[in-house]
This record gives C-alpha cells, structure tokens and sequence, in this order.
C-alpha cells in the first residue's frame, strides 16, 4: 500500500497527488466508473483522499467535519491502518460530503471501547461537483497514529469503498478472502510502502 512523501506541507485546495484506481468490486464484477483514493503523508499528517466520479448517497443528518457513526450504512470510502506487532487496527470512515468517525479494535471486529471516541486533531475536507462526482479528503495527526498504532514501515493499510447505496457495492484495495464482503481482515492488508510524491505535471 503505497503512501507518497511530501517535504512541504499538504493543505486542502492545493493537493496534488496520484490516485489509485478501484475498478471492481468485492466479487470482481466491474465497477463504472472506478473509484480513486490515495495516501500522503507530510510533517504532520497522513492524508487519505477518496474520489468517486458518481452521485452518492450520503448518510442522513450528516454535516461536513462532523464525527458521525454508522456511516458505512450508506456511501463511504474506508481507510483501515493495523499494527501487525499489537494486533490493534484503526478504522476510519470519510464520508462523501465529509462527515467521519473512526474505532479502534484490539482484533478483528473487537472494539477497544464501546463508546465512539473521536480521534483529536482529524480535520477532513469535501467537494462535490455538479453532477454529483465528488472528492473527500481526511487528515490524521501522525503523532497520535504513532502513540497509537507504532505508525511506520511496518504498517498494514487497506483501502475500501462502500458504493451505490442502498444496493451497496463493496469495493477493496487489497485481495481479502471470502465470498461474503469483509473487510477487517487485517492480517491480510498489505505493509505500507513510503516513496516520494512524483512532480506532477499539467496537462497539455
């Protein structure tokens, strides 16, 4: 999973970075248009960035930058950090107008609370075109991803999205088993792989 190296600092309105493409789902029946995310760290934080070029269903009663649960129960890109060491996990939720939340498992589906605590310091930003198409961005503080979860090379991340709701695809960056769409499986999320954020280049 690989994660791009900024020296300067990454702000919303100004981020310029690969993405990733998911182009089908849990099932491997082709998903159009593919969703795109990407991972970015600078200083201070690790950016995640979902995009999806396709009108969503958000969550009722969400609002941008406000933690909310259950997001997963409609349209939602899903970002998932695991310390193969401790066994714990992070899962974090953006949702497409920016709402969010975030648990902790000591295990597979194991909460660490049962209470929703929000992770201090996370700030996400959204965007959403005129037809729909939109792109959300959340970052995370890294010093309390470090406290956390021993944050470093020997991360395992994985990346999904939960689409066209309510039907629902569910889509998975990593190749995770079963025939039933489940994606705390973190003994099987790959290890991150830190490399420098390319010099993108306009376009002609």
């Amino acid at each position: 999973m690989t994660i791009f190296k900024s020296p300067h600092p990454l702000r919303w309105g100004s981020l310029d970075l690969p993405l990733f493409g998911l182009g089908r789902d849990w099932h491997g029946d082709p998903v159009r248009p593919a969703a795109g995310f990407s991972l970015a760290m600078d200083d201070r934080f690790l950016w995640f960035v979902a995009h999806h070029d396709k009108a969503a269903q958000v969550a009722p009663d969400s609002e941008p930058g406000v933690f909310r649960a259950e997001l997963w129960r409609h349209d939602v890109a899903e970002l998932f950090l695991a310390d193969p060491l401790g066994g714990r996990y992070f899962e974090f939720n953006l949702a497409p107008n920016g709402a969010w939340w975030n648990c902790e498992f000591t295990a597979a589906r194991v909460r660490a609370q049962q209470a929703d605590i929000a992770m201090p310091g996370v700030t996400t930003h959204a965007e959403v075109a005129e037809n729909g198409a939109w792109l959300a961005a959340m970052a995370l503080p890294l010093d309390l991803l470090r406290a956390r979860l021993d944050f470093g090379p020997e991360t395992r991340a994985n990346v999904a999205f939960i689409l066209d709701s309510p039907r629902q695809s569910f889509l998975s960056a990593a190749k995770l088993g079963g025939n039933t769409p489940d994606f705390h499986q973190p003994a099987d999320f790959p290890q991150v792989a830190f490399c420098d954020l390319p010099q993108m280049t306009p376009a002609a």
